[in-house]
């Protein structure tokens, strides 16, 4: 068996020719091909602004540019990537780990009880963990409740829902933020985008990504216009301390491409979510983060791991499963755990159901092109893997 890993891109002649013919075209950096992705992005999520941009992380940073200011304070998840806390840090926000729900997302019901205390929290950015979406009842009750600003990390989420609400569509949020990271559900490479329904914060989000210039309400009027009251053709001007966060028509082009099967995408994941549930149904040591959920994206699939009744711990899992030709991952370490974070009073909150999530928790393979046969070897290796080292 070739080697399996936890998650890879799905590629085809169709995204192949898509790129071909824009590198043939007039336009390679950021040209007519990014509106038209834009516009599938609030097409496909529902929303009515989209900044696309080179990563998820840039995506990341410039929403947090538009919403936040210095010394805010921002309750946030430690079940993430390093980007979604940091780009809290680079907007100059103070962040504030609440723990994880027994489905691996940030508890709201927490957040609320946090809020209730103190009335000087200013945001919550909450991530759709493994593509399971927040409770949006929940998010629109702190929403109109507290009044503080959201972000929805939807990284994961690209195609899932709350009942009729999407994804991405910021029915209760402020921005709400994608990835097309490979291993994501379409990929342009890197690339990401940020998703509003306000215009006030979309222009916000354009120039923070090309380096904080602006080509309309500009406001040196005498560098703007003649001395006839001609706007000078040649003239931009910088309004914030921005950056080069533009992604090309060469990436949109692919992300085009990759959007027009997103469906075929999702229903292929949660086919294979399906059979790892009932592979997994009977096994007291390996169980599923949460149960088949049809509105889930699935982007990752975590199984919790009990090696309280095993003889191995979860690098000999892993390693062994490597032997196997099976690659596992681990999402995540706990961000308030990192170096950086522990150096600024980070070290020892009592998130208790973090710590028990981080020592059970096992990614296991789930991508479009894993097939059924290379699904059941998954299953059974690790299952052998088990048996055999029973404590």
């Amino acid at each position: 068996m070739k080697f399996i890993p936890y998650g890879r891109q799905t590629i085809d002649d169709k995204d192949i020719e898509a790129v071909s013919d824009v590198l043939r075209s007039d336009f390679i950096t950021t040209g007519p091909k990014a509106k038209e992705f834009e516009d599938k992005i609030c097409e496909r999520c529902g929303c009515k602004f989209a900044a696309a941009t080179s990563s998820g992380t840039a995506a990341l940073h410039i929403a947090s540019l538009s919403i936040l200011k210095p010394f805010d304070k921002v309750l946030v998840t430690p079940n993430t990537f390093l980007s979604t806390v940091n780009s809290i840090v680079y907007a100059g926000g103070i962040p504030i780990f609440i723990d994880i729900d027994k489905e691996g997302n940030i508890d709201l019901d927490k957040c609320i009880s946090v809020l209730e205390k103190d009335r000087m929290i200013s945001a919550l950015y909450g991530v759709h963990f493994s593509g399971n979406p927040l409770n949006q009842q929940k998010l629109a009750y702190i929403k109109k409740r507290f009044g503080i600003l959201i972000l929805e990390d939807c990284a994961h989420s690209l195609g899932a829902y709350d009942g009729k609400i999407k994804a991405g569509s910021c029915s209760n949020s402020d921005v709400s933020i994608l990835s097309f990271h490979p291993v994501k559900h379409i990929t342009t490479g890197e690339g990401g985008a940020v998703t509003t329904r306000k215009k006030r914060i979309y222009n916000k989000l354009l120039a923070f990504r090309n380096n904080g210039v602006v080509k309309n309400g500009f406001k040196n009027k005498d560098m703007a216009f003649d001395e006839k009251g001609n706007e000078n053709p040649w003239y931009y001007e910088m309004q914030y301390n921005g950056l080069n966060y533009r992604i090309t028509d060469i990436q949109c082009a692919l992300g085009i491409s990759q959007m027009d099967k997103l469906d075929s995408f999702l229903q292929k994941r949660r086919a294979i979510a399906k059979r790892y549930d009932e592979a997994f149904k009977e096994c007291e040591i390996i169980k599923p983060l949460y149960q088949y959920k049809e509105n889930s994206a699935y982007h990752l699939y975590v199984v919790r791991v009990d090696f309280s009744k095993l003889s191995i711990t979860k690098a000999e899992l892993f390693a062994l499963a490597k032997e196997n030709n099976i690659g596992l991952q681990v999402h995540y370490i706990p961000v308030n755990k990192q170096p950086y974070y522990k150096l600024r009073g980070y070290r020892n909150l009592g998130l208790e159901n973090m710590e028990k999530y981080y020592s059970q928790a096992v990614s296991i393979p789930i991508y479009p092109l894993l097939r059924e046969d290379e699904q059941e070897f998954v299953i059974e290796t690790l299952k052998n893997i088990v048996r055999q080292n029973r404590s």
